[in-house]
């Protein structure tokens, strides 16, 4: 029997907002090919997708009531020529410490130019969002067992970033105008 959990509330929009998403996860000895996705709006593993992508399909693209989870493992690109037929997508943080997920998601928003919603799944906690957010995610189901007001705090943390990114891809040394005597023609001058 697959588990579903649900987080009654999400980040998203740099808000607290309510989730009608469930994400679905496979229990050990749940087959891709034959388990049972529920009605509603469903978040499910990508090797569901790919196992069961004809009889989805129709949800997906009709009701846009599928969304699909990467583990952190996977790769973006398994979904490239589907991104437009998912309401959602997330990718799943195992561990506070696995950050293969960032790789995942800045290739979603820059290599596959998805640009719905890309949600943050799993141990998810506030000194990460921030990071998150510069990669690519606009929506956040926080760990449960912490406070959502809190961790929305984290993507304030800092009013300015040096390097570029998704959400800035300009580097601060070329947003800032500077005062540099013409005979330099360093780069790196002023800086």
């Amino acid at each position: 029997m697959p588990n579903i959990q649900h987080n009654a509330r999400i980040i998203k929009g740099r808000e607290v907002v309510a989730d009608d998403w469930r994400v679905l996860r496979l229990d050990e000895g749940d087959a891709p090919e034959t388990v049972e996705v529920p009605a509603g709006k469903v978040i499910v593993p990508l090797t569901v997708w790919q196992a069961q992508r004809e009889s989805l399909l129709g949800r997906a693209g009709a009701n846009g009531d599928i969304g699909v989870w990467f583990a952190s493992d996977e790769l973006a690109h398994a979904v490239k020529d589907d991104l437009d037929e998912f309401g959602v997508v997330a990718i799943d943080f195992p561990k506070f410490s696995d950050g293969r997920g960032y790789s995942i998601a800045f290739n979603l928003r820059k290599r596959l130019g998805y640009s719905g919603e890309l949600r943050a799944i799993g141990d998810v906690l506030r000194d990460q969002l921030f990071q998150m957010q510069r990669c690519g995610f606009d929506a956040f189901a926080t760990r449960q067992d912490r406070s959502i007001e809190d961790a929305l705090k984290g993507l304030t943390v800092f009013s300015e970033t040096y390097q570029a990114s998704v959400d800035q891809p300009l580097p601060l040394f070329r947003r800032v105008q500077r005062d540099v005597p013409l005979e330099h023609s360093d780069v790196g001058a002023g800086i």
